[in-house]
């Protein structure tokens, strides 16, 4: 039989399994020999005679090897079947202990980092499923079908609890959208980008995944736990991969109650109606900009403002500017803001428009 491994080779893997170099040298020599003397294996092994007896007692105790008495001292290798097993469960060992430093660099804990870099794609999607699994308020997607059917069962699940997911589809140039009963259950809205795009999920307005798609030059992905670098990747997400692209699938109603995560959208869907005198009657949940506390009121829209810094602008100018709704409790008239709202009173995660005086239809 030939052999697959060198002699020195497998003496040294031998040591790294817990023998002695010793030892290592004498089973390998008795494997050979099958039966030999003491003092054959001493020539043999170029082990030094008066340390034979020694290593043989110390490999017989340990099950490698048993001897006997047949004039001199005898020694034959033991049965190798316990010697396999303990090899082989080394190796599990050592492979388990490999995928579990992989795991552990490719996966850092986000919550003593900021920001990470990651090497697989598949750490991303990974890392964006569990972040779904937890999920209590919005996710914006950006996916190929491919990652949807992969992330479908964590979507599924958040979009039962209430999570308002909005997904950006994007395939080749040639390639059509999947059907839009595809998507029922997993999300409210999809929008379709007929161009290779990067994978992006944003969570929460916290943590974002983000990875270059395949064609791209740099490869690498990024995992992001906090707001204002999310926020960055928010901007990028509306303007590059949601503003423009077309409708496939929407849930949504068109009459109240409407629930809205985007201020943006609300304010543009209202405001022409209330410049023809309808009132809406909102309710409004998120957190008081100057204490962090969190917020819950109902009231009317007295007024909306949506300022863009240049006259007459349209999307993607638009959404970088300000876009307040002033809605009137029975105390107050409070400033409501989106996503980073710093001159608001409070700032938004859901906007639910509950009743209008007059029968409207939102875009």
């Amino acid at each position: 039989m030939e052999l697959v491994m060198e002699t020195e080779t497998f003496v040294t893997v031998l040591e790294e399994a817990g023998l002695s170099p010793y030892e290592a040298e004498v089973y390998v020599t008795l494997l050979d020999l099958g039966t030999a003397s003491a003092t054959e294996i001493a020539d043999e092994s170029e082990v030094p005679g008066p340390r034979i007896y020694d290593v043989l007692r110390s490999l017989a105790d340990r099950g490698y090897v048993e001897t006997y008495k047949q004039g001199t001292l005898q020694a034959r290798a033991h049965d190798p079947t316990d010697v396999v097993e303990n090899l082989q469960e080394r190796a599990s060992r050592f492979e388990a202990a490999a995928a579990e430093v992989e795991t552990r660099w490719e996966q850092p804990k986000l919550q003593s980092t900021k920001a990470s870099i990651v090497k697989r794609f598949q750490t991303v999607v990974d890392r964006a499923e569990e972040f779904i699994q937890e999920s209590e308020n919005q996710v914006h997607l950006s996916a190929t079908p491919e990652d949807i059917d992969k992330l479908e069962d964590a979507l599924r699940d958040a979009h039962n609890r209430g999570v308002a997911i909005h997904i950006s589809l994007h395939t080749d140039t040639n390639e059509s959208p999947p059907p839009a009963d595809h998507f029922e259950g997993i999300c409210r809205e999809v929008r379709h980008r007929r161009l290779p795009a990067p994978f992006v999920a944003l969570i929460d307005r916290q943590k974002t995944c983000f990875s270059h798609h395949p064609d791209a030059i740099d490869q690498y992905g990024m995992l992001v736990n906090d707001q204002t670098h999310s926020y960055v990747f928010h901007w990028y997400f509306m303007t590059c991969l949601w503003d423009h692209c077309e409708t496939i699938y929407s849930e949504r109603n068109d009459t109240p109650p409407i629930e809205y995560v985007d201020i943006r959208r609300l304010v543009g869907d209202i405001t022409p109606f209330i410049e023809d005198g309808v009132t809406f009657v909102v309710s409004v949940e998120g957190h008081n900009v100057e204490t962090g506390e969190p917020q819950m009121f109902t009231g009317r829209v007295t007024d909306t403002e949506y300022a863009t810094g240049i006259d007459g602008a349209e999307a993607p100018y638009r959404v970088a500017g300000q876009a307040t709704l002033y809605v009137g409790t029975d105390d107050e008239t409070l400033r409501v803001g989106g996503w980073g709202a710093v001159i608001e009173d409070v700032e938004a995660t859901k906007i639910i428009v509950e009743d209008a005086d007059q029968s409207v239809e939102l875009n």
